[in-house]
């Protein structure tokens, strides 16, 4: 009985002194494993953060740029306008100038071209024939006689 109960007691106990062990490990070194997989995940993160921040800057500076080409084309308008009025020699040459200025900046944009009208025929891809000639793959067909 003795041997019996040796041969359970051992491997019970190397599987407490086991688990205790592991434990102990397991809290001496809990920063192992999780720190290189926390460093990436900062830096992925931290790229993300520089990467949003580049976007908003762009978007930023576009909306600036946007603006200042804006206010430059209202001041060519203006220029143009002031140059109508003080250099025209009459009334009427005043009048068209502004009218021609004005017309270009409320014209909408260019149409594209039309496409053919529907009464146009469809390219064919065989060569056509009057009905009683030979056709194209006909063994006569070019032959002068």
């Amino acid at each position: 009985m003795e041997l019996s109960l040796l041969v359970w007691l051992l491997p019970t106990l190397a599987l407490v002194v086991g688990v205790i062990v592991g434990f102990v490990v397991a809290r001496l070194l809990p920063n192992a494993a999780p720190s290189s997989t926390q460093r990436q995940l900062d830096d992925i993160q931290q790229r993300f953060d520089s990467y949003q921040n580049e976007v908003v800057t762009h978007f930023n500076s576009t909306a600036s740029l946007v603006q200042r080409l804006t206010q430059s084309y209202q001041d060519v308008q203006d220029h143009l306008a002031e140059g109508a009025n003080r250099l025209a020699l009459d009334e009427l040459t005043r009048q068209r100038l502004l009218a021609a200025l004005h017309s270009e900046a409320a014209q909408a944009p260019r149409d594209r071209l039309t496409p053919p009208k529907d009464t146009a025929e469809v390219p064919r891809d065989y060569a056509p024939k009057s009905p009683n000639s030979p056709g194209m793959l006909d063994e006569s067909y070019g032959i002068k006689r």
